[in-house]
């Protein structure tokens, strides 16, 4: 059985299916961009959608933030969500609680719930929320995910892995208690905290020229690099060894047999930048308390898909062989 994201070709054969044209849609259902952009006139609308599968506690807050990750990256502050939330129809005591933790999100990114839809969904063993998301950028200001151009310098933010440190470490708590020290697991719990590059999405195209910015959520960094160069039509070459792994990810993800490289990575963000714009992106970044390193460049290639591992190891980045590692984690030890 296939867990995750559907494999880009063959998302890329249903989406044949589904596309229309309309002169009004900038960019519509692409592989690895990470929203729609609709002409409005003067602005263009972002929307976006994702559905938060993989965690429970705290999953009304995952929701939002998650989904507006996506809507910073094309340049646009989130504004307007509409969530479907699906339940067990076991869940009734705990619907206020979901409801609770969504209002703490939005307030926190100023923002506002203006409709969706919930359910107890017969057949389900745990919940499900699909978020909608949508916002306005300028006609000048907004950016896309294929505008990669070679040369360019890949930044990253914050660490990798850090959304799934901080699920497994939550989900897991009581199998890894046994193995891991009680400081090391409650840092990585509370990493949830530094799920949002909204902030940072923002600050960066303030602060130079930026040609593309993508959200790696699941299949990891790696993943989120590869959809950047499926986008783009250009290929990579970035070293693990310029990644921030905290000691937290690399503990928790070592005691669970876990890739940092390929646990779902949302808290980062992928930022292109023509090397005249990297040092002002990254200072500006690095001023407001948020860690960024350049990890690497664009190339013209486009079969060059190249992670240099910390061992000198080249990964060599593909469809065939990026998967996530959360849905194998969890799978194998809530087995037990």
């Amino acid at each position: 059985m296939i867990e995750g994201k559907l494999p880009p070709h063959r998302l890329e054969r249903y989406l044949t299916i589904l596309r229309k044209s309309d002169p009004r849609v900038i960019v519509g259902a692409s592989i690895g961009e990470d929203a729609a952009l609709i002409d409005m006139g003067d602005k263009l609308l972002v929307v976006h959608s994702d559905p938060i599968t993989g965690a429970i506690k705290k999953i009304g807050w995952y929701a939002v933030h998650i989904v507006a990750n996506d809507i910073a990256t094309r340049g646009a502050k989130p504004k307007w969500f509409l969530p479907v939330v699906m339940l067990p129809p076991e869940w009734e005591d705990k619907v206020e609680k979901i409801f609770r933790d969504m209002r703490v999100a939005i307030d926190e990114l100023d923002a506002y719930i203006v409709g969706g839809h919930t359910e107890f969904t017969p057949g389900l063993n745990r919940p499900i929320i699909s978020m909608t998301a949508i916002g306005e950028v300028e006609k000048s200001k907004y950016i896309v995910t294929g505008n990669c151009r070679p040369g360019d310098d890949i930044i990253l933010t914050k660490g990798v892995a850090i959304e799934g440190t901080s699920i497994i470490a939550n989900e897991l708590y009581e199998y890894l208690k046994r193995k891991i020290d009680e400081k090391i697991l409650v840092k990585a719990r509370s990493l949830s905290k530094q799920i949002s590059v909204v902030r940072e999405a923002l600050l960066a195209v303030e602060s130079g020229e930026v040609h593309a910015m993508h959200d790696p959520t699941e299949g990891g960094i790696a993943n989120g690099l590869l959809e950047l160069a499926l986008a783009s039509g250009h290929g990579f070459i970035v070293y693990e060894k310029s990644m921030n792994i905290l000691p937290e990810t690399e503990i928790v993800l070592s005691c669970v047999g876990a890739d940092p490289l390929t646990t779902i990575s949302s808290g980062s963000l992928l930022i292109v930048s023509p090397p005249s714009s990297t040092e002002k992106i990254l200072d500006r970044l690095r001023n407001e308390g948020i860690n960024a390193t350049k990890i690497g460049k664009i190339v013209e290639d486009p079969a060059t898909r190249i992670i240099i591992r910390k061992n000198g190891e080249e990964m060599q980045v593909s469809e065939e062989n990026i998967s996530e590692d959360l849905w194998k984690v969890l799978g194998k030890i809530l087995k037990k």
